[in-house]
C-alpha cells in the first residue's frame, strides 16, 4: 500500500504511512491516535489481527505496524487528552497525526502579546502568512522520533519534510504516554 522508501528507517516508514493513510482521507480532519506495534511479533502473537491487517504477506520481517486508536474526544485539549494514556507493553510507539495552522518565522515579530489561546488562534487563521500544515508525530519507547509535515498548498508525497525534531512539543507529550 505505501510508497514510502524502503532505506528509510522503520520509525520513517511508519510516520510517512500515516501522512499517507491521513492524505487519502482529505484535509480538514480530527487528529488521529495510532499504535506503533512490532510486525514480526504482531504476525507471531496476533496472527489473526496481523490477517486482518493484510500482513501475512508482506515480505518484509522488520518494521512497525500503526494501529489507529479510537477517536480522539473533541471536547478535550489534545495535552490533557495525551496525559491519560498508558499504552500496554506491546506497543512500541505511538504516533499522533494533527492539523494545524502556522505561521512563518518572520511573523512571529507581528503577535500580539497577552491574547488568550481563542483569541491567537483566531489571529492566526485571519492572518495572511498562515500556512495550514498536517503534522504526523512518532515516538518509540528507547526514546527515537520522527515526524512528517505536509503543506495543505504543497499536498503532495514528494513534498513531505521527514526530520526528528520538526515538532518537539507535540514529540515530548507522545513520548510521556510511556513514561511510569
Amino acid at each position: 500500500m505505501s510508497n514510502t522508501p524502503m532505506a528509510a528507517s522503520p520509525l520513517t516508514r511508519a510516520v510517512l504511512e500515516i501522512d499517507e493513510y491521513a492524505s487519502g482521507l482529505g484535509w480538514d480532519q480530527p487528529a488521529r491516535l495510532f499504535a506503533l506495534v512490532d510486525t514480526a511479533r504482531l504476525r507471531t502473537q496476533e496472527p489473526a489481527l496481523a490477517a486482518q491487517l493484510g500482513l501475512e504477506d508482506e515480505q518484509q520481517t522488520s518494521g512497525l505496524t500503526p494501529i489507529e486508536q479510537d477517536e480522539i474526544p473533541s471536547d478535550q485539549p489534545l495535552d490533557e487528552f495525551l496525559a491519560t494514556i498508558a499504552w500496554p507493553d506491546a506497543v512500541t510507539g505511538c504516533a499522533l497525526t494533527v492539523e494545524r495552522l502556522m505561521l512563518p518565522p518572520s511573523a512571529e515579530a507581528e503577535v500580539p502579546q497577552d491574547l488568550g489561546e481563542a483569541e491567537l488562534a483566531k489571529w492566526v487563521a485571519g492572518h495572511p502568512e498562515r500556512q495550514e500544515v498536517r503534522m504526523t508525530v512518532a515516538v518509540l519507547r528507547d526514546g527515537a522520533r520522527e515526524s512528517a509535515l505536509r503543506l495543505r498548498e504543497k499536498d503532495s508525497p514528494t513534498e513531505v519534510l521527514t526530520g526528528s525534531d520538526l515538532v518537539p512539543g507535540l514529540a515530548e507529550a507522545l513520548a510521556a504516554t510511556f513514561e511510569d
